[in-house]
């Protein structure tokens, strides 16, 4: 194809080939960069990927952290249609990395689809701040002028800017920060597993800043204005890609992708149709069925990687519920505790601010597991698997759910109290939030334990070349976690007729949608610990 062999020659000239085992410098190329010692040439890069990543991260938490409580209060959402759009956009925020590196690979080219993406992060961050006018205290000569848009277009607008920040983000993420750029090929299980460790607690550490200062002020100060925080932070992002973008835009290997994974399996299955040997006795798998010595279309280095990526779909489905668990602190913990009293010492916290409590026990962990990691590494036993931090996070996760719904029966004794939250008033329960701190903790120990562990498995157990298309795949699982939570919620309401799911929690029973969770969690990590001695 003459124009695609266009392009990549085109992008050669401002790709950096950062891993020297994937790539080969490029003649015609200037040496300008060449002058500076290459560790330090390195360090440079890291740190430039890792702003970039703080920045995007910056924004999108700064996007979810008060979204319940605008959906609800200023556009008129019932409290699950609230719950369902921040599960969805988290959800799409997750899988848009997949579908802008496919795009990228096969369609546009990285450095054209970094522009775009760039402009549709703008774009999207420059339009919330749109919807959530009016800027009550604009006076032009002596008149007090609200620029007002109507609930239907400024819906509209909302779900539009949501859709354009969320592909731009997927774009960052993709292009400019995928895990490759980190240079990890050489690194040994200790080394991914401490990397993945600090990377966590690094987001988390962002996140934790986050939460405590963008929620309070879009809740208190300038509520209106909240939403122009997550644009500015995404203006930095763009602002220093542009700057370093011949250090940044990585260009990854292209012998496997997605698309081929996704041939090599569709190709076996139809070959094992075509011939009825599903149960083949004379193949090792079923896979091998799409190898060309065996009527396929694939070579063997293909079929193999993709066996290989294959023995960790399991532990991929067995994420989803429980992304679905971790999705609830945006959800139902955020209902919860915006229905409680906030009020500490004659100061209203800020309902996000409680995501900090979940936050704080990975903040702590993540320095304790390293230094138990180390001890295990340097002793004799090398048989140490993080399967078990897995289990015992999937454990944590169904017992913060639990908890959860005995806090939900908890808060409902306490008198019905008035509250005010963005210059609205709500009837809420008199009970302190921080009643609830248990199921947050519970849940922040589940995420210092399983999500660096699951990163650490789908990059270590699947061949060099194959271990950003086990990343993909973790994302894929990941967003079908946060879209099967808003069909949970979607489900519970429309069938116990807004029960399990009120309104108004105190109208409803939302401990047992709770409860409901928890027992699904539980089961999936009774299953999960039956299939762990495989990895």
């Amino acid at each position: 194809m003459p124009d695609a062999d266009r392009r990549d020659m085109q992008e050669k000239g401002f790709l950096n080939h950062t891993a020297d085992k994937e790539q080969q410098p490029l003649p015609g190329r200037s040496n300008h960069t060449g002058k500076l010692p290459q560790a330090e040439k390195k360090l440079q890069e890291a740190v430039c990927v890792l702003l970039v990543e703080l920045c995007e991260r910056f924004t999108f938490f700064g996007i979810v952290c008060n979204m319940i409580l605008f959906c609800t209060v200023k556009l008129g959402y019932h409290s699950y249609q609230a719950a369902m759009v921040n599960m969805c956009f988290v959800g799409t925020s997750t899988l848009t990395p997949v579908l802008v590196g496919w795009l990228a690979e096969y369609l546009v080219g990285r450095i054209k689809l970094v522009c775009i993406c760039m402009f549709l992060h703008f774009l999207g961050t420059a339009l919330l701040p749109v919807v959530s006018f009016p800027f009550e205290d604009v006076h032009i000569d002596r008149r007090h002028i609200l620029h007002t848009l109507p609930k239907r277009e400024q819906k509209i607008v909302f779900y539009f800017a949501l859709l354009t920040a969320s592909l731009g983000i997927g774009g960052i993420r993709a292009i400019v920060c995928p895990l490759s750029a980190y240079s990890l090929e050489d690194c040994g299980l200790k080394e991914l597993l401490s990397f993945f460790n600090w990377f966590h607690w690094l987001v988390n550490l962002n996140s934790a800043v986050v939460f405590v200062s963008i929620s309070y002020i879009q809740q208190s100060v300038a509520r209106n204005l909240g939403f122009l925080i997550p644009f500015v932070s995404g203006l930095m992002a763009m602002i220093t890609i542009h700057m370093v973008r011949g250090e940044m835009i990585y260009k990854p290997r292209t012998d496997s992708s997605l698309l081929t994974t996704f041939g090599v399996i569709f190709s076996a299955l139809k070959t094992c149709c075509l011939r009825n040997r599903y149960l083949s006795v004379g193949l090792a798998s079923w896979l091998d069925h799409a190898k060309e010595n065996h009527g396929g279309h694939y070579s063997e280095t293909q079929v193999e990687g993709t066996k290989s990526l294959a023995r960790l779909f399991p532990l991929f489905a067995f994420q989803v519920l429980y992304r679905t668990c971790i999705m609830q602190i945006p959800s139902g913990y955020y209902l919860q505790t915006m229905n409680s009293n906030l009020h500490f010492s004659g100061f209203v916290l800020p309902v996000a601010a409680m995501n900090v409590i979940s936050i704080v026990p990975l903040l702590i962990l993540v320095p304790i597991l390293e230094c138990i990691n180390s001890w295990l590494f340097s002793s004799k036993n090398n048989g140490h698997s993080p399967t078990i931090y897995i289990v015992v996070g999937h454990l944590c996760a169904a017992l913060s759910v639990l908890v959860a719904g005995f806090s939900e029966m908890h808060r409902k004794h306490f008198p019905q109290v008035e509250q005010t939250l963005s210059q609205e008033v709500l009837l809420v329960s008199s009970m302190p939030c921080f009643h609830l701190a248990p199921q947050y903790i519970l849940l922040g120990v589940a995420e210092a334990l399983v999500t660096p562990s699951c990163s650490l498995l789908s990059f270590q157990l699947v061949p060099e070349r194959m271990r950003g298309i086990s990343m993909h795949f973790l994302a894929l699982f990941n967003g079908a976690g946060c879209f099967m939570g808003a069909f949970f919620v979607q489900t519970a309401h429309a069938g116990t007729q807004g029960n399990w799911f009120p309104h108004l929690l105190h109208e409803g029973k939302l401990e047992r949608f709770f409860f409901f969770l928890a027992s699904l969690m539980m089961v999936n990590t009774l299953g999960f610990w039956t299939i762990a001695h495989r990895y």
